[in-house]
């Protein structure tokens, strides 16, 4: 109330010095001297101004103190209740929480697909307003709802993984993907007509489109209401730019990447978005208070060190930290770390993986389907997942072969190949409408450097969260090549002495269960060769043991 108060007596006072006194006609205020006035309305103004900064500075302490205090008390509830020193170990319900933009859905369709059975996911993980973790056999949630939905979750008996991407590059992805989903509307004559057969199409399914998960469902309408309104201004036959300046720059085609960063739909959603994924700060989260969070630290950047530690220490505390960036590392510790403990919990080891075809397509995927170019190009139906028998293992499938992390990795391999020629070809597809943005890597590199330092600063807490990940992920690359150089126990400990991420797949196994190998592995380093040599070992001895015991009751006889 301080500052709306100070406004009004700056108003009355600077009104005072042009309306006529009370008790004067208003001719003689005419002949009041221009020098008389100009010192009156000074001096009025002088006071007023000085009366001004120190209610302002009032109201911007007490603003700071409030948000401070709502986001330091954020940051304490925040707090995990254990210390994490069973997070290595997967327990019965794993949640991959999915940053998007990050190659997380190909993670799902070559891994978790083929380690989980339809029954064991979650019905609608990616659908927050229909998600249901009460299934009796769910063990799988894969969702771009932030962390927050923990708080739906058995936490006790929850594991979370993740996979992180250089803040700048998943910025360009989002954009790149925005356009690219909403291009596929064009095919409509108008943006009315689109919305329509939009609506029309859901009430036909019990799918989900990408119009309904976050944060798709903003940013896909608000780009699609910009592409038509931009293509209504250039003429809806006319593909081509007139205007092109680089590829994130078509301005007569769809919204520039400078504009996109700078609008405040972007401040909300996309940047700082994996800090606050991480941390349950989305606007898509079951935390009440996550916007009053969010925006205290918005206003005041300074802020963002209480939530940056918070997703630090829930990093810390994950099973699993991948990196887009290295792609085939991230691959092979998620096989091992993820992978062999979900084969292994299953207590089947023989699912049978089938190859997926070269031109496969998943009616599921949002970012996989090729549906019909003319009238269902625009919709992503996430239903009917389990119809692709290529993507999915069934009950039936198990006991037609020996599952091994080497089978799993050679599946994935064969299947991200053929992930990333559809993705190729959907792109193509999409984009035709606005042909001139020809996302590329390569185009990338046209995009000023302004623009570049301009994404760092908005991004200033993902930069820093990417880095502590890389440093995760090191950690995790050095534990899982001392386990399989013999060593692990080794490795674990010098980690564990410095303060760091120790990352070992635990074996659960009682030695009451392990045959004599495993015993014998327990204090001795197996590998094939040695296992190979005790036998022979073993075997040697026993001959000759049995040899020497002949001998000596033939020896006996002839006596």
């Amino acid at each position: 109330m301080a500052r709306p108060l100070g406004l009004v007596l700056v108003l009355a006072l600077i009104a005072a010095n042009y309306l006529p006194e009370p008790y004067a006609p208003a001719a003689a205020e005419i002949t009041t001297p221009c020098s008389q006035l100009s010192v009156l309305t000074v001096g009025r103004l002088a006071v007023a101004v000085a009366l001004l900064p120190p209610v302002s500075a009032a109201a911007d302490n007490d603003g700071y103190a409030h948000c401070e205090g709502a986001v330091r008390g954020w940051a304490d509830s925040a707090g995990e209740g254990d210390d994490g020193a069973d997070k290595l170990n997967l327990k019965d319900l794993l949640f991959f929480l999915h940053i998007p933009r990050t190659g997380g859905r190909a993670y799902f369709h070559c891994f978790l697909k083929k380690l989980y059975t339809t029954a064991q996911e979650c019905p609608r993980s990616y659908d927050k307003l229909r998600f249901d973790p009460s299934h009796p056999d769910c063990k799988l949630v894969v969702s771009h709802d932030d962390y927050s939905l923990t708080s739906k979750l058995p936490k006790e008996r929850t594991s979370v993984v993740t996979i992180l991407r250089n803040p700048v590059d998943r910025v360009f992805s989002t954009y790149e993907f925005s356009v690219e989903v909403a291009a596929r509307f064009l095919v409509h004559p108008n943006l009315t007509s689109a919305k329509s057969m939009t609506t029309r199409l859901l009430k036909k399914t019990r799918g989900v489109s990408t119009l309904d998960i976050w944060p798709w469902k903003y940013l896909v309408p608000w780009m699609r209401e910009d592409l038509f309104a931009r293509r209504d201004a250039r003429g809806i036959d006319n593909t081509r730019s007139s205007n092109k300046v680089n590829p994130y720059d078509v301005d007569d085609m769809a919204m520039p990447l400078h504009q996109y960063i700078n609008d405040p739909v972007a401040h909300e959603i996309i940047h700082n978005g994996a800090t606050f994924q991480v941390t349950g700060l989305t606007n898509n989260s079951y935390f009440d208070g996550a916007h009053k969070v969010r925006h205290c630290v918005r206003k005041h950047p300074d802020l963002g060190r209480f939530v940056l530690q918070v997703a630090k220490n829930r990093l810390d505390r994950m099973l699993y930290v991948g990196l887009t960036e290295d792609h085939e590392e991230s691959a092979r510790l998620f096989a091992h770390m993820v992978g062999a403990q979900v084969l292994s919990q299953s207590g089947i080891l023989n699912l049978d993986i089938q190859e997926d075809p070269p031109s496969g397509t998943d009616p599921h995927s949002s970012m996989l389907d090729q549906e019909d170019e003319e009238t269902n190009e625009h919709m992503n139906s996430t239903d009917g997942w389990s119809s692709n028998d290529a993507l999915n293992t069934t009950d039936d499938d198990h006991g037609k072969g020996n599952m091994t992390v080497g089978k799993l990795m050679e599946t994935y391999e064969s299947c991200i190949a053929s992930l990333r020629k559809s993705q190729s070809n959907r792109r193509k597809i999409s984009l035709k409408k606005v042909a001139e943005a020809n996302f590329t890597k390569a185009a990338r590199r046209q995009v000023p450097e302004a623009i570049l330092k301009q994404i760092i600063s908005l991004n200033s807490l993902d930069m820093e969260l990417y880095e502590h990940a890389k440093s995760i992920f090191t950690q995790e690359h050095l534990m899982l090549k001392g386990q399989q150089s013999g060593d692990q126990k080794v490795t674990q400990e010098h980690l564990m002495l410095k303060g760091q991420h120790p990352v070992v797949v635990q074996d659960k196994q009682s030695a009451a269960q392990k045959d004599w190998i495993d015993t014998v592995c327990d204090s001795w380093n197996c590998s094939t060769w040695k296992v190979v040599a005790l036998g022979l070992g073993i075997s040697v001895t026993t001959v000759f043991i049995v040899f020497a015991v002949t001998s000596r009751r033939t020896l006996k006889l002839k006596i």
